[in-house]
């Protein structure tokens, strides 16, 4: 099924089903996908190429003077955002400048932008990383994937590219001390011939002690909206599904955000 990829640095605003209005950062290339992970269900498409050297990457130079220009173009304009977020064809984290970005995009905020906050989108790959750790813990909205606590699941929805352990996940996840935002994405189907279903019993309990040990500010739970890669063999999750499982989240003291 058709998927897509952004082609500029900054894209949008953009009307975001779960933060807002959002104006975007693309920090991989515009013409392909480049993440280490390579989700069943992602909208860009799948993960064709390893992932390259630096010079793949826009420069931090470029990211800067797009973004500058955008916040200024959209002030004069009375334009305003709610969330500028770090999304685009990937893992925003593997750029090799991120964390000076990163610290760029609050330089330009602050001045341009006050009320707007900073939210990266991530697939928790990289949080071991203390550059990259250190970065997070700088941005409002430090919004990190964990679609599973089981490690098989893992491998099959997600497919990260460098082995990664659930248990490995979650001391990573816990040691941001709370400013963390979980996004979780629940769906089922077929793949690969399989039944792949992250809403049983015995999916939403791990995932849920899971949680109990992170300890985030938040959980965003939202299910599949758009085209994904493989064709068509994946499913929604219903609504009054989402919200059952939000309740559960709820339950253990957690503000608990849906997306339909």
């Amino acid at each position: 099924m058709a998927t897509f990829l952004f082609d500029k640095i900054v894209f949008g605003p953009v009307k975001s089903r779960r933060l807002g209005v959002s104006l975007g950062i693309n920090l991989l290339p515009c013409n392909r996908k480049i993440c280490s992970f390579n989700c069943i269900y992602c909208e860009c498409g799948w993960t064709l190429h390893p992932v390259p050297g630096g010079s793949s990457f826009p420069a931090r130079t470029d990211v800067y003077h797009a973004l500058s220009s955008r916040l200024l173009e959209m002030k004069e304009k009375g334009e305003s955002a709610d969330v500028i977020t770090f999304a685009g064809n990937g893992e925003p984290t593997l750029h090799p400048d991120f964390p000076l970005i990163i610290d760029d995009t609050i330089e330009l905020r602050n001045s341009l932008a006050p009320s707007a906050k900073i939210a990266v989108l991530s697939n928790s790959s990289t949080i071991n990383n203390p550059s990259i750790k250190a970065a997070l813990l700088k941005v409002d909205m430090n919004i990190l994937k964990l679609d599973s606590a089981i490690d098989e699941t893992i491998r099959i929805h997600n497919q990260p590219r460098a082995k990664i352990s659930v248990e490995e996940l979650i001391e990573n996840l816990s040691s941001f001390e709370g400013h963390v935002i979980i996004q979780t994405l629940f769906l089922r189907g077929r793949y690969n011939g399989r039944v792949i279903d992250n809403t049983t019993p015995e999916e939403i309990d791990a995932w849920l002690k899971a949680i109990a040990r992170i300890k985030p500010e938040e959980v965003m739970i939202y299910t599949i909206a758009r085209d994904t890669p493989e064709g068509g063999m994946l499913m929604k999750v219903p609504a009054k599904e989402l919200y059952r499982i939000a309740a559960m989240v709820e339950k253990l003291g957690i503000k608990t955000q849906v997306s339909e």
